[in-house]
C-alpha cells in the first residue's frame, strides 16, 4: 500500500510503521468508508459538527458543567494554538495526555489532531516507571496533564518532554494560557493515512505495545460499528466508566457521539450505584461499560435507575450468557455485546437487538470479516475452537516492534483469542490464547506484576496467573516464594499487595497471593505458567 505523507511533518511515526509487507490485509466493503486522500479527523468530528447542528448543541456534560459542540471547537482550537504557537509543535509530534474523563481531556485531544500532532493518552492511574516506559517508545516532545495526575508524570524518567497543567492554579496553566489565544485555527490538512494517535496495550512479556492509527481509522469504527450496530441518534446522551486512553472508552464516549451529533456525559469515577443513579438524573440513553458494572448495578439493586437507556454496550472481556439474561429480566434491556482491540481500534464483532444470541460475541461487524484458524492459519471447522483471525479497515501496525509478526499472520489480524464459530456464523468466545488477564475489562500481563514483586525485599521468586471469577471475569493470583525468615501470613499479603499498587497501575494488584515453597518451571527455567494456571482453577492433573 502507497502512502502519502503531509509535507513538514516529524518523520518519527511513519519512520517506525512495520514494512507495508507485514501489514494486515485492509480493504473497505463499504461505501462510507472511502475517505478523501486529506482527512483529518478532528475536522470532520467536531468542525462539520458545528456547521450542521449549530455551535448551541449540547456536547461534552458532567455531573456539574456543560459544553456545548461551539464551546468544545473553541478550546480545542485554542490548544491547537498553544501547541503550535507557545510550544512550536509541528505535524507529527507526539504529544502525551494524561488525566480523567472530563472536557479538557477532550478538548486537549481535538487540539492535537487539528494541529497534525499525534495523541498518546494514557491511563491516569499509570505511575511513573510506567509512564516512563510509554515515554521510551512514544518518545512524546509535550505533555498536557490534568494537575491532578502530574506527581506521577514528574517522578517519570522523561527526558525531553515538557510538561503542561491544566486545571490548577499556576500562571502556566494550559486553561490560562488558552484564554488568551482567539478561538479559531486552520486545521493541519493531515492525511488520511497520517498517524493520529498511539494507543498503548500491555504484552505478555510485560512490556507494553504501541499501536499507530490513522485519521481514517478513527472515523472507520465510526462508520462500522456505530453506524450499523450501536446506530445512535442525535438526541442521545451517552455515557460509561472506560478511560478515554482504552480505544473502547475513546470511541463510546468520544468519537461515536460526536459522530452523530449526540451528547456525552464525563464521568472522572464512580461505583456501580453512582454510575446508575448519574444515568437517571442525566437522561442518559446510552452506556458503555464492562460486563462486571452491569453485574454490579443488579447486585446494587439499582437496575430500576436504568430504565431510560435504550444502548447497553459491553467489551473489554467476555460477556456470561447469565449475566445478559438477569440484567434482561431485571431491564427489558438487550446488553449488546462485542469485542475489540487496540491493534483494531474498537468493536468488529457484535450483533445488537433481534440478533443478539446470549452467550455469543456476535458475527462480523459490517466492514470486517473474521475466521477460526489453527496454528497453521488453516481454517478450522465450524464449531471446532481455533484463533480469531479479523481484517477490515483498520489493523494492526505497531510501533517499531517484532510483534507485528506475532499479531499478523497471512494478513490476518491474530487477537489472541480462542473462539468458535457455530453453522449460523455467530463467534463464542472460549479464552484468551496468551498469558494475558483480562480483569473487569482491563488486560493485565502477568508478567509485568510478577516485576513488581519481585522488587520487594520479601519475594525470592513467583509466578502471576488470572483464575476465573465470578464478578471480574478473571482476577490477578500471584503464587509467591518468600526469602527466608519472612512469616507467610495476611500481614504479608497485604505488604505484597499495597507495593504492587505503589509500584504499577493499582488495578493490576493480585487480589489473591498464595505462598508457595517453589514454582514449576521448564529445564532452562523458564516458568510454566500453563501449570499455574491449572492449578489455580483446581483441574485435576496439575
Amino acid at each position: 500500500m502507497e502512502l502519502s505523507p503531509s509535507a513538514h511533518v516529524d518523520p518519527f511515526c511513519r519512520d517506525r510503521l512495520p514494512p507495508s509487507s507485514l501489514w494486515p490485509q485492509l480493504h473497505f466493503d463499504l461505501p462510507e468508508l472511502m475517505y478523501p486522500d486529506r482527512l483529518n479527523c478532528a475536522a470532520r468530528l467536531l468542525d462539520d459538527a458545528v456547521v450542521r447542528w449549530g455551535p448551541d448543541r449540547p456536547c461534552l456534560l458532567t455531573p456539574s458543567d456543560r459544553w456545548t459542540y461551539g464551546d468544545l471547537l473553541r478550546r480545542a482550537n485554542q490548544v491547537a494554538r498553544v501547541l503550535t504557537e507557545d510550544l512550536e509543535l509541528v505535524p507529527g509530534n507526539r504529544v502525551l495526555l494524561r488525566g480523567p474523563n472530563n472536557p479538557w481531556l477532550v478538548a486537549a485531544w481535538f487540539g492535537v489532531l487539528k494541529a497534525g500532532g499525534v495523541a498518546v493518552t494514557t491511563m491516569p492511574m499509570l505511575r511513573a516507571a510506567e509512564l516512563a516506559q510509554l515515554h521510551g517508545i512514544s518518545r512524546p516532545l509535550i505533555a498536557l496533564c490534568d494537575h491532578g495526575c502530574a506527581d506521577e508524570l514528574e517522578a517519570a524518567d522523561t527526558p525531553g518532554l515538557t510538561v503542561l497543567t491544566y486545571g490548577g492554579d499556576g500562571e502556566a496553566d494550559l486553561i490560562r494560557r488558552c484564554t488568551a489565544k482567539d478561538g479559531t485555527f486552520d486545521n493541519v490538512p493531515t492525511a488520511a493515512d497520517d498517524v493520529a494517535l498511539i494507543a498503548f496495550t500491555s504484552g505478555t512479556t510485560g512490556k507494553p505495545k504501541a499501536t499507530m492509527h490513522f485519521h481514517r481509522d478513527v472515523l472507520a469504527n465510526a462508520d462500522t460499528f456505530s453506524r450499523h450496530i450501536l446506530k445512535p441518534r442525535p438526541d442521545d446522551v451517552f455515557t460509561g466508566t472506560p478511560p478515554l486512553a482504552f480505544t473502547f472508552g475513546l470511541g463510546g464516549l468520544v468519537v461515536f457521539p460526536l459522530h452523530a451529533g449526540a451528547a456525552t456525559l464525563l464521568v472522572e469515577q464512580a461505583s456501580p450505584r453512582q454510575l446508575a443513579d448519574l444515568v437517571a438524573e442525566h437522561g442518559v440513553t446510552v452506556l458503555f461499560t464492562a460486563p462486571t458494572a452491569y453485574r454490579a448495578i443488579m447486585a446494587a439493586g439499582a437496575a430500576d435507575r436504568l430504565t431510560g437507556l435504550r444502548r447497553c454496550v459491553s467489551a473489554g472481556e467476555a460477556l456470561p450468557a447469565q449475566v445478559w439474561e438477569d440484567f434482561h429480566a431485571a431491564t427489558g434491556l438487550r446488553i449488546i455485546d462485542g469485542i475489540g482491540a487496540t491493534e483494531m481500534l474498537h468493536v468488529f464483532i457484535s450483533a445488537a437487538d433481534d440478533d443478539i444470541r446470549p452467550g455469543a460475541t456476535g458475527k462480523p461487524v459490517p466492514g470486517y470479516r473474521a475466521t477460526i484458524v489453527d496454528d497453521a492459519g488453516a481454517p478450522v471447522a465450524d464449531g471446532e475452537p481455533g484463533l480469531l483471525a479479523v481484517t477490515g479497515p483498520t489493523g494492526c501496525r505497531y510501533l517499531d516492534d517484532p510483534r507485528q509478526t506475532t499479531y499478523v499472520r497471512n494478513g490476518w489480524n491474530i487477537t489472541g483469542d480462542t473462539y468458535r464459530r457455530d453453522a449460523d456464523g455467530y463467534f463464542w468466545y472460549v479464552a484468551r490464547s496468551d498469558d494475558m488477564i483480562v480483569s473487569s475489562g482491563y488486560n493485565i500481563a502477568g508478567p509485568e506484576v510478577e516485576k513488581a514483586l519481585l522488587d520487594h525485599p520479601h519475594v525470592a521468586d513467583c509466578g502471576v496467573v488470572g483464575v476465573p471469577d465470578e464478578r471480574r471475569g478473571m482476577v490477578v493470583k500471584a503464587y509467591v516464594v518468600l526469602v527466608d525468615g519472612v512469616v507467610a501470613g495476611e500481614g504479608t499479603v497485604k505488604e505484597l499487595q499495597d507495593h504492587v499498587k505503589r509500584t504499577i497501575a493499582p488495578y493490576k494488584y493480585p487480589r489473591a497471593v498464595e505462598f508457595v515453597t517453589d514454582l514449576p518451571r521448564t529445564s532452562n527455567g523458564k516458568l510454566r505458567r500453563n501449570v499455574l494456571r491449572r492449578r489455580a482453577a483446581h483441574v485435576p492433573g496439575s
